[in-house]
């Protein structure tokens, strides 16, 4: 130890703890975390404010990169010229930011991954929007501070026009912190910050009709909007990204081509990982992969094997490969050097408070400038009124130092004043040049009392940003890329979608669609039908019903899965289209089946979803009531509904207020009629109680409906046959039960008598005079009719012919809609809301009889 030093001992966990702490702290504030108010990190500030120091402006000719990089990394960032080059290219890169900040020549690297070239072959420029993130630097807009080695100074902060944060975003790991920001677009931005300059009180909720959700440079579509919401709420979230994806056909081959992929994703590297999922047969239906991108834009290809469905293999890569991926939103910037997390207003209000801060220190500037011009004129116009004198002073003056001094002892000039007369040309004295010096020297008395009065008044400078916002959106803004598809529990979609009814079909192998009702006409009894939609070989149409646009749909499934969507998300088509495969839709089980549909209105509510119950009935005649509470949570891929036991299967599903009596109908003929509150309720994953004893092993429960104990006399009962028979019956005739209320689970009483020409019972329907039928045949062909038509019958009797069957062919589904002023309207059987759909005809019987028909 050298003479006159000493140790001081220290604890070496303090040490740590502040050496720890002060890097942190310096990586959080001076490295990893962008700026609320100009959205820049320091390494990006200081790559630009380097180009502006160098007169490397999008009008001038680019400058290599080397160059722009030494002056940055000597001057201003001392972190290794790969941290600066790095961040420069990726300003340059459009697949990284929505607006590019640098105007790259040379290889920039690609989308597939690929490395840039090195700085010494690579050429840039400023791009003319950095321009207008640097305008007015020069005019002590902003602080600067001094560089890391104490000789020169850098801004702390970029005086923008831009609100750069928002439209291209950023994304740091810090210490103990990270940020990850989503772009948007400039034009809606834009829009929203003047919405709230107009009223900074504006919500959150109405920010939103601006600015839709992030705008991605790739493209893409953001798939669900609750996690764009929450983003904008809370500064937390997760959008939901998918590549655009479309179908083509070549050579009898369907290909899927994708045109644009997910932010951030590596091309290459996701076609590799594809290519070897499909050679490890995890995603099936895929022959070749081809990357056909080119210079005219992204197209990967993934041509199909013959058999292959397009939609599936679709979805199967969205479930497994980068076409679809999430970006995760952490809002976390730097407000007055500390980190906070901020959502869309708190965004909006620091860059419009910074906008204000720039145009009064601006304007100081400006009428500073101004005054001291004004000043300078008002000596030269006293010179310029006496010249004569002027001269003669000047003249017999030794030098000009005397010459200043006797000009201001004589008119009382200031030193400045002074100078500038002395040093006036003799150009100056004609008569033009004197009237020129009044009219500006009037034009800047103007300007300083135009600055005098931005300065007092906050609305003018807010008029002004305004404006200045406005040209930036002229000059900048362009339309989304991102499409935003809005998924389950949105509600703001619904104001562009009327809230029409529509009929909705599902066919036996699962094909849904909703139709327009003028599609449909009125037939009378009797008729052969008119044929109702195109299906594959050996499907028909199994499930018809009713619904408007706005409601929620529940599916619940024969192995007991409940899923959601909203009905304005299945795909529209024409009467005879056969629609889109559920299987797409929804993630359903290959070797699971639709059975059953509850329209709802708002899962959200919970007065409404704690007030209502679902009822399900199995084919085995067990029965089970929960409430609705329990499946407000929609979830993507479906939730346990009920338990099915071995041998059995989810036949129906009911929406009823708990104060209902349900009917329960077999496939021999009978009907079971009991209280809803003789069912407890019970939790979604229970598997009910007896609700129906069945006659034998061949029997099977084939519908079931809920009438509310209000409405029991008015209500009648429509049962139809396979064979085409029906018949209407009151459940309630003068007091006395037609179908008499029994208890739960026994063998219930006859609902039709049936023959051999009549055929198994199929459906069972409440009706009234009011409405139509409408009947669907597996071979497709629908039938409409008056109920009116037909008469009340007695409980045993056969009934009546509804339709006149051909050959094989038999009943599959049976729904009624409502007539209102000589305009038919459709309506489903509903219950506070609920529309369900109307019994099927899925038996394996049933499918015996198809299949002899096709032969």
């Amino acid at each position: 130890m050298s003479e006159g030093e000493k140790l001081i001992p220290i604890n070496i966990e303090d040490e740590m703890k502040s050496a720890y702490i002060d890097y942190s702290m310096s990586v959080i504030v001076s490295r990893a975390l962008p700026d609320v108010r100009d959205g820049l990190k320091p390494v990006h500030r200081r790559v630009l404010y380097g180009m502006y120091e160098l007169g490397v402006l999008s009008n001038r000719a680019h400058k290599k990169s080397a160059r722009i990089v030494g002056e940055v990394l000597g001057k201003y960032h001392p972190h290794g010229d790969t941290s600066v080059y790095d961040a420069m290219v990726r300003m340059a890169q459009e697949w990284s930011l929505r607006y590019m900040m640098v105007d790259g020549q040379g290889n920039f690297g690609s989308v597939d991954g690929d490395s840039p070239a090195a700085m010494r072959y690579t050429e840039a420029r400023m791009r003319k929007i950095s321009e207008d993130m640097l305008a007015d630097l020069d005019k002590e807009t902003v602080d600067f501070q001094l560089n890391f080695d104490d000789t020169l100074e850098e801004p702390t902060v970029m005086p923008t026009k831009i609100p750069t944060l928002l439209i291209n975003g950023a994304s740091g790991i810090a210490v103990g912190m990270a940020t990850n920001m989503a772009p948007h677009n400039l034009t809606e931005v834009i829009d929203g910050t003047l919405a709230y300059i107009d009223n900074p009180e504006i919500e959150i909720d109405e920010l939103i009709n601006y600015i839709k959700a992030p705008d991605f440079p790739t493209g893409g579509t953001i798939y669900g909007y609750e996690g764009v919401r929450e983003a904008f709420k809370t500064g937390r979230g997760r959008i939901v990204m998918r590549a655009k994806a479309t179908f083509e056909e070549s050579n009898n081959k369907e290909a899927i081509v994708v045109t644009e992929i997910p932010y951030q994703v590596n091309k290459a590297d996701m076609i590799k990982k594809t290519a070897d999922l499909v050679n490890d047969k995890k995603i099936e239906g895929i022959s070749n992969i081809r990357d056909e991108s080119d210079r005219n834009g992204m197209r990967i290809v993934y041509e199909l094997k013959r058999d292959a469905v397009p939609n599936v293999v679709l979805n199967t890569l969205y479930k497994y490969t980068q076409l679809q991926s999430s970006f995760s939103v952490n809002n976390i910037a730097l407000v007055n050097g500390r980190p906070q997390m901020l959502n869309l207003k708190d965004l909006i209000h620091y860059f419009v408070e910074h906008r204000h801060d720039v145009v009064v220190r601006r304007t100081q500037y400006e009428l500073r400038k101004a005054e001291e011009r004004a000043h300078i004129l008002e000596g030269l116009i006293i010179a310029s009124d006496n010249i004569d004198e002027v001269i003669k002073i000047i003249r017999a003056s030794k030098d000009g130092e005397e010459a200043r001094e006797k000009l201001i002892e004589r008119f009382n000039l200031s030193e400045i004043q002074a100078r500038a007369i002395v040093e006036m040309r003799l150009r100056q004295l004609t008569g033009l040049e004197q009237d020129k010096l009044r009219a500006e020297y009037e034009e800047i008395m103007k300007l300083i009392a135009y600055l005098k009065e931005l300065l007092a008044s906050k609305e003018m400078r807010s008029q002004v940003i305004k404006d200045e916002l406005a040209e930036v959106k002229d000059k900048y803004g362009d339309e989304r890329r991102s499409v935003i598809e809005y998924a389950g529990g949105d509600v703001s979609i619904e104001d562009l979608i009327a809230d029409e009814q529509v009929v909705v079909t599902i066919s036996h192998a699962g094909y849904i669609k909703r139709t327009s009702l003028s599609e449909y006409k009125t037939q009378n009894r009797g008729g052969v039908g008119q044929k109702s939609a195109a299906t594959r070989d050996e499907d028909f149409l199994e499930h018809l019903f009713v619904a408007t646009n706005h409601q929620y749909l529940m599916f619940f499934t024969q192995k007991g899965k409940c899923f959601w969507m909203r009905v304005f998300e299945i795909p529209e088509g024409t009467k005879a289209s056969k629609g889109r495969a559920l299987q797409n839709l929804i993630n359903i089980e290959n070797d699971d089946k639709v059975k059953a549909f509850i329209c709802t209105q708002d899962l959200k509510d919970e007065e409404y979803i704690n007030s209502h119950y679902v009822i399900m009935a199995t084919k085995q005649g067990q029965v089970k009531k929960t409430s609705l509470e329990k499946y407000s949570r929609p979830r993507v891929n479906g939730v346990a509904a009920i338990t099915i036991k071995e041998d059995d299967e989810l036949l129906e599903a009911k929406l009823t207020t708990g104060n209902s009596q349900v009917l329960l109908a077999v496939r021999s003929g009978k009907i079971v009629r009991f209280e809803e509150e003789k069912t407890r309720p019970m939790g979604r994953t229970a598997s009910g109680v007896r609700g129906i004893t069945l006659k034998d092993e061949t029997d099977e429960l084939i519908g079931m409906v809920s009438v509310d104990v209000n409405d029991v006399n008015d209500t009648q009962l429509l049962v139809v046959t396979e064979n085409g028979y029906g018949k209407r019956t009151k459940l309630e005739e003068d007091g006395e039960a037609i179908y008499r209320i029994t208890n739960r689970g026994g063998k219930g009483v006859k609902a039709l008598n049936v023959t051999e020409k009549t055929g198994a019972l199929v459906s069972i329907n409440i009706v009234s005079d009011a409405d139509d039928l409408m009947i669907i045949n597996k071979s497709g062909l629908t039938i409409r009719m008056n109920v009116s038509d037909l008469r009340t019958m007695g409980r045993a009797t056969q009934g009546v012919r509804l339709i006149n069957i051909k050959g094989k062919d038999s009943i599959a589904a049976v729904t009624k809609v409502l007539r209102e002023e000589e305009e038919v309207i459709i309506e489903g059987d509903i219950v506070e809301g609920e529309i369900t759909n109307n019994t099927e005809n899925n038996t394996d019987t049933d499918l015996s009889e198809e299949s002899e028909t096709e032969e």
